[in-house]
């Protein structure tokens, strides 16, 4: 059935420079004003902040709203885990078919391999799947020992460049982080007890959780709530990326100068390739776009990124990367970002081609 899916999108995934880029002339299109416009009006409109940035692949012009600011990006890192995966498959030094076993450090909500026993394999490829179209965090950490934080971030850093990035650390790693944040014990905490963490609300209850784990006393704690802890946290810079600079990766994926045309045919599908979410960016873009994406969701934090292909292709795929931070991930912000997508369409891809 995948290849069912995949077969509309041959053009796209095995020659994007030729779709995308040599199918119109390249022309000024003349909507950054109009996007500029109504993104700023959608920020004011909001408690939270909102970056935006967005790039027509075949003209070059260009949006940039807060681009240039670091924001925490949560799961869409998981594109650049899988791109340095699939590097080292292009490379010959690792195989999809590769077996990778379960370890109790690997463990970590959210996702279903957190629940299934320690000592089972998985394959390479089967964990790309449940990582990117399932956003599994455990899958996610399995592949990210499986290559080494060291090559992850060597290639995260040649495809974002070092200016808007830092580091990529595991997913058990920012739980640790950032409840040591609370108390610097938490750097200690077995993935077990971060698990066990995990199953009280964000709020009073998670502080409360992480207190009992560490037997400290209430006055012993450092931050006394969680979003303290996470405001801490995220000004460390970790696990974010200025969205200019994830822009960038997203240009240099689809040109094919990341992967090769097999590799990044199986990352697109596995990032539900031809699926409608109706969900943040994509409820505001017109169904009949494809839409290669990527969410990320933490504490008051939301991103959603990708690249949209309009009907006709050429000069008109869209390079979009979009973050909300300081509202209700599962609520307002999904609001603020289907709105972003409504910009997008009613400028971008309504411009005369």
């Amino acid at each position: 059935m995948r290849s069912l899916v995949l077969r509309p999108w041959r053009c796209l995934i095995a020659s994007l420079a030729l779709c995308l880029f040599a199918a119109e002339p390249a022309r000024a299109a003349g909507w950054s004003e109009a996007l500029q416009a109504s993104v700023e009006r959608i920020d004011a409109e909001t408690p939270g902040s909102l970056g935006v940035y967005v790039k027509q692949l075949g003209g070059g012009e260009t949006l940039s709203h807060g681009g240039d600011a670091f924001w925490y990006l949560g799961s869409t890192v998981k594109v650049l885990v899988a791109i340095a995966v699939l590097q080292e498959v292009d490379a010959g030094r690792l195989a999809l078919a590769d077996r990778v076993v379960l370890m109790e450090r690997d463990r970590i909500e959210a996702g279903k391999l957190v629940w299934q026993p320690p000592g089972g394999s998985y394959s390479v490829d089967e964990l790309l799947r449940r990582m990117l179209g399932d956003s599994d965090n455990t899958a996610a950490n399995m592949l990210i020992r499986r290559i080494g934080l060291e090559r992850l971030n060597e290639s995260a850093r040649a495809a974002m460049g070092t200016a808007g990035f830092r580091e990529l650390t595991d997913f058990a790693t920012i739980r640790r982080d950032v409840y040591a944040e609370i108390h610097a014990d938490a750097r200690r905490l077995s993935n077990d007890e971060l698990v066990r963490i995990a199953a009280a609300p964000l709020g009073p209850a998670r502080v409360e959780a992480v207190r009992r784990a560490l037997r400290k006393e209430p006055s012993e704690l450092d931050a006394k709530t969680i979003g303290e802890a996470y405001d801490r946290y995220y000004v460390t810079k970790r696990n974010a990326a200025t969205l200019e600079a994830y822009g960038a990766m997203l240009e240099k994926l689809v040109r094919g100068e990341l992967l090769s045309p097999g590799s990044t045919e199986r990352l697109f599908g596995h990032m539900k390739l031809g699926i409608y979410t109706n969900y943040r960016l994509q409820a505001g873009l017109p169904r009949s776009v494809t839409f290669i994406h990527k969410t990320g969701t933490q504490y008051l934090r939301a991103c959603h990124a990708g690249v949209i292909s309009p009907e006709g292709g050429g000069a008109r795929g869209v390079v979009v990367a979009a973050c909300t931070a300081g509202l209700d991930e599962q609520g307002a912000a999904g609001t603020v970002l289907k709105r972003v997508g409504q910009s997008i369409s009613e400028t971008v891809l309504a411009a005369p081609r």
